[in-house]
């Protein structure tokens, strides 16, 4: 059903991960007026969502619409839906992938609203479940990414983001179904840089939350954010990306937001590095995933097999695999061979 005249009564959508982003999610949709069927891994949120309306584990103090129906049946949750958005840990998106094939229509419109990149493949999340779901009409598939922390959205903050996919119809559906007064949508059609900007800025946050924990200044900040803007967009233009995306709402939006909010997850890892604590520690402290520590492996992997220049990047992944310093990495950022600005393309 891909039609911009959204009818509420009758289109069913299946909400896959309870997390604080796709909780957030569910919520906006059911505000909205659709019925939100919202799969729960863990059976403690489920139970909260469905006794005291509340996902007390990954979104506490906030009151959810009675339209969420949490599940932990995963299949009766994406059967028979006209749309399904799937937001869970990308480490886990291969296995959610192959438990919904099997359940899911091949006329349903497939959502990712997740951030990364897969570590054995370097698929990203909608290559994840193109591979997997493969009897999916291409055309069906959206991702959704954007500088949107779920907490805000949950507390009706102007937010906006984008949606992209190859069939621009799809896109303005999707578009429809999400927009609110208060969360705005527009349409892409470069779901390959939507989807890199998303990844990568996620361990360029890791760095600027070093930065901070390293007690450095807004100068280095600001020229963290633009360089790693750079080293973006490198990346996405290697895998066929439009490099107008990258000055947009899913490349700078996004990577100012995860660099500069003290909330973001990846930036708070990046944080306590910098004060001297070891990532081990950092990770058990730590209930939700912070995406870049993952997706690092992934860019510094896949730029050294493109021959994509990524310094930041590769910093960051010797600091978190390698046990080298933060200071020893600023330094070398700071004293490698002198370049002019501008790359050719």
């Amino acid at each position: 059903m891909v039609d911009n005249q959204i009818d509420l009564t009758k289109t069913k959508i299946g909400v896959v991960g309870a997390g604080s982003w796709g909780t957030a999610l569910a919520n906006l949709l059911a505000l909205k007026g659709f019925m939100i069927d919202l799969w729960a891994f863990e059976k403690e949120v489920k139970d909260h969502i469905e006794s005291l309306k509340m996902n007390s584990e990954f979104l506490p103090g906030v009151v959810l619409s009675d339209r969420i129906i949490p599940s932990n049946d995963i299949n009766g949750v994406v059967k028979g839906k006209d749309l399904v958005l799937v937001v869970v840990p990308s480490h886990v998106m291969r296995e959610t992938a192959h438990h919904i094939r099997e359940h899911i229509s091949k006329e349903t419109i497939i959502v990712s609203a997740s951030k990364g990149i897969e570590n054995k493949t370097h698929l990203t999340m909608s290559g994840v479940l193109r591979e997997i779901l493969y009897e999916t009409d291409e055309d069906s598939f959206v991702v959704l990414s954007g500088p949107s922390f779920a907490r805000e959205v949950v507390n009706k903050v102007p937010t906006v983001v984008a949606v992209a996919s190859k069939n621009s119809k799809v896109a303005g559906y999707v578009q429809h179904v999400f927009a609110t007064p208060y969360f705005r949508v527009y349409t892409n059609n470069d779901m390959v840089g939507v989807e890199m900007g998303g990844a990568v800025k996620n361990v360029i946050a890791i760095a600027a939350g070093i930065i901070e924990g390293l007690g450095l200044g807004l100068n280095t900040r600001a020229a963290l954010i633009t360089r790693g803007l750079t080293e973006i967009r490198r990346l996405g233009l290697k895998l066929g990306a439009n490099p107008r995306t990258f000055a947009g709402i899913a490349g700078v939006g996004d990577l100012v937001l995860t660099c500069t909010g003290n909330v973001s997850r990846n930036h708070t890892v990046g944080k306590k590095i910098g004060e001297g604590m070891k990532l081990n520690d950092i990770l058990s402290e730590m209930r939700m995933v912070a995406e870049g520590v993952k997706t690092a492996e992934s860019v510094y992997n896949l730029s050294e097999s493109l021959g994509v220049e990524m310094p930041i990047c590769h910093e960051v992944y010797h600091i978190l695999y390698d046990g080298v310093s933060p200071k020893e990495a600023v330094h070398r950022l700071m004293t490698r061979d002198l370049k002019q600005e501008l790359d050719e393309v």
